[in-house]
């Protein structure tokens, strides 16, 4: 069992908050007025949540490939983050949330796939 695997519910609800606080600062409504995300306001508790929490998540991620169980999933991980990163610094803001929504649509699934084997790994122990 990887005990760094244990974590993943809790980035699972990190990643859920992270594509409703986007949609919220780059969504349609957004779009719409065109409006700068960077100029909204965002309170100084949640940019500090934010980062901290992305920082976290990525040390996280690379802590998978230690552990056979679930070194797959942080590989996954890893890549689309990479790749979406990729994406997101070459395309316009009207694209951000689309190349986001894709991205976390993959990262949930993949971290849901390391809940279930975890969940397994722990009946079988």
């Amino acid at each position: 069992m990887n005990p760094f695997a244990l974590l993943a519910p809790l980035f699972l609800v990190f990643e859920l908050w992270q594509l409703v606080v986007s949609e919220r600062y780059m969504g349609i409504k957004q779009i719409r007025v065109n409006a700068d995300p960077r100029e909204l306001p965002m309170p100084g508790w949640m940019s500090a949540l934010w980062g901290g929490g992305l920082l976290a998540y990525y040390v996280w991620m690379t802590t998978l490939l230690i552990h056979p169980v679930g070194r797959a999933q942080g590989v996954v991980l890893l890549l689309v983050t990479l790749i979406g990163y990729g994406f997101r610094s070459t395309c316009g803001l009207k694209w951000v949330l689309v190349v986001l929504t894709f991205e976390g649509s993959i990262r949930i699934g993949m971290l849901i796939s390391l809940v279930g084997m975890s969940w397994r790994a722990l009946g079988r122990a």
